[in-house]
């Protein structure tokens, strides 16, 4: 795996903006007096909300829902409450594979997100949206409508706004789609973009080294775009297709997707205790040893 020419925050801007943004998650932080015999000593309790982070996983056109699972496995180990979904029409065998359109899927994608956070042990604060090419566009739009904390993009796919009524399976006859991808586009000028460019949570952006699907412009569209993110990591998979058909590929992208929303995940909960605790002593400050006052 390679690292891309890419921005990442120092902790201490990502902190503030993300401030800025509202926290992703927040902590309890309580003051205990433990009684032992007839004496007492005193303690701070800090214990994390109930509620848990969510993560959404988007297939690519033509793909399933069956790639994911092992992300969701992975995503559920670190605390997480995962939804993978197959979107309608995805499938060629699907009766609606030459009908269902971007605006259908999109559709799709909000009634996903929308049965994630109505669950009471969903904290609608920390979502995150992984997306794979067709998936990681729609990921893109989904920000636009909905809260999202983290956005995890793979080889993210780039369509002009024309066409947008159009049956998925015909945009590539029906717009010059593989000329508008070979130039990059400014975000003034495509809504998953300029959605993109308004998004201020965290990213990943990981590329194919031999993607033979997407051009490089691609890529260079959504890195461009990302202008007010809490922070960008950028990645490329070194020898990898666009689908990762090697093992190694696969394998390489589990990795840094699982390191990477740990990463998120833990500092998010790391940064709502150490807020929580600010905010508890904040409030007694001058008053007294706080422990006395719980």
């Amino acid at each position: 795996m390679q690292d891309s020419p890419g921005h990442e925050a120092p902790p201490h801007e990502n902190a503030s903006r993300r401030n800025a943004h509202r926290a992703p998650v927040e902590a309890r932080v309580e003051s205990r007096r433990i009684a032992v015999g007839n004496d007492h000593f005193c303690a701070t309790l800090a214990s994390p909300t109930p509620a848990l982070p969510g993560v959404i996983f988007v297939h690519g056109w033509n793909g399933t829902q069956e790639f994911d699972l092992g992300h969701v496995r992975d995503a559920v180990a670190l605390g997480c409450v995962a939804l993978a979904v197959d979107l309608r029409g995805h499938d060629r065998d699907d009766p609606r594979h030459e009908r269902v359109t971007r605006e259908d899927n999109l559709r799709d994608l909000l009634a996903a997100y929308d049965c994630l956070v109505a669950r009471d042990d969903v904290d609608e604060r920390a979502i995150a949206v992984v997306g794979f090419s067709y998936g990681g566009y729609l990921a893109t739009l989904l920000t636009a409508q909905r809260r999202v904390q983290w956005l995890a993009l793979r080889s993210p796919a780039l369509y002009p706004d024309e066409g947008w009524g159009v049956p998925k399976h015909e945009l590539e006859d029906r717009v010059e789609l593989d000329a508008y991808r070979r130039e990059v586009q400014p975000p003034d000028g495509n809504r998953a973009l300029a959605a993109l460019a308004e998004f201020r949570g965290d990213v990943l952006l990981v590329s194919s080294q031999n993607d033979q699907v997407l051009p490089k412009p691609v890529a260079e569209s959504f890195r461009g775009a990302l202008v007010r993110a809490s922070s960008i990591t950028t990645r490329t998979i070194a020898g990898a297709d666009h689908e990762l058909s090697h093992p190694d590929a696969k394998r390489a992208w589990a990795d840094l997707l699982q390191d990477w929303l740990g990463g998120m995940v833990r500092g998010a909960r790391r940064q709502a205790v150490v807020a929580a605790l600010e905010a508890r002593y904040e409030q007694v400050d001058g008053a007294g040893d706080p422990h006395e006052r719980a």
